[in-house]
């Protein structure tokens, strides 16, 4: 079966973790925290992330004893987790959300650099529809993407998988690694795709995720 361009990362990661390195910090995201503080979860609350990647944010959330189910279409990615954190290994699942689906629906879910990953627009509104129909109906989520609030730009889905030269940030070595995805939009088109697909913001805005990340755009929204 012919992969599709999003699991790019997936030969990305392996071929990282196989120089015995890691391809982001373990720096959690700060907004994640932030957007709990300002919106207390209830009791026993169920939190799902979106494409985790190599466990920064869900580690963070699970040593503070909070329930998470942390996902990545990666497998790579997941078995990365299980081997980094064995106490936590069962809170980590492949799901490919955009072909799949849970039966579970959760107080909080969110994804961190994971919308800019998705190029084309049936992609993107599955993304949409997946958090839609995985809330809770008090719940909330935090969609967490590329950008600078004004530029529009996206890569040609066709160049995924070939190989590219990176540096990589944690040691300064120049490494050939598999070639990604990304689409980035402006605020007022982020605001408009979560209208489009019944997400109603209760807060936006712009942020940054050292050092990963110095633009980043942010949504909290709920079931419209």
């Amino acid at each position: 079966m012919t992969a599709k361009y999003y699991e790019a990362y997936d030969l990305r990661y392996k071929q990282i973790h196989q120089q015995h390195l890691q391809w982001a910090s373990d720096t959690p995201s700060p907004i994640v925290g932030e957007v709990l503080g300002r919106y207390p979860l209830p009791e026993g609350a169920r939190i799902l992330e979106i494409g985790c990647g190599e466990g920064r944010d869900a580690l963070d959330l699970l040593r503070r004893g909070l329930d998470v189910l942390a996902t990545d279409v990666s497998p790579e990615a997941v078995a990365f987790c299980q081997q980094k954190a064995p106490d936590f290994a069962e809170h980590f699942q492949v799901l490919d959300f955009i072909a799949g689906t849970m039966e579970e629906t959760f107080d909080f879910i969110y994804a961190v650099a994971v919308l800019h990953m998705l190029v084309l627009e049936e992609d993107r509104q599955a993304f949409y529809r997946f958090i839609q129909s995985h809330l809770k109906p008090q719940g909330l989520a935090l969609i967490y993407t590329m950008g600078d609030g004004e530029t529009e730009v996206q890569s040609d889905i066709g160049t995924a998988f070939e190989p590219q030269e990176r540096v990589h940030q944690g040691t300064g070595k120049t490494v050939r690694i598999a070639g990604t995805s990304c689409r980035m939009v402006g605020m007022d088109a982020f605001q408009k795709e979560l209208t489009r697909n019944r997400l109603a913001a209760v807060e936006t805005g712009l942020t940054s995720c050292p050092p990963d990340f110095s633009q980043m755009l942010y949504a909290v929204v709920r079931r419209d």
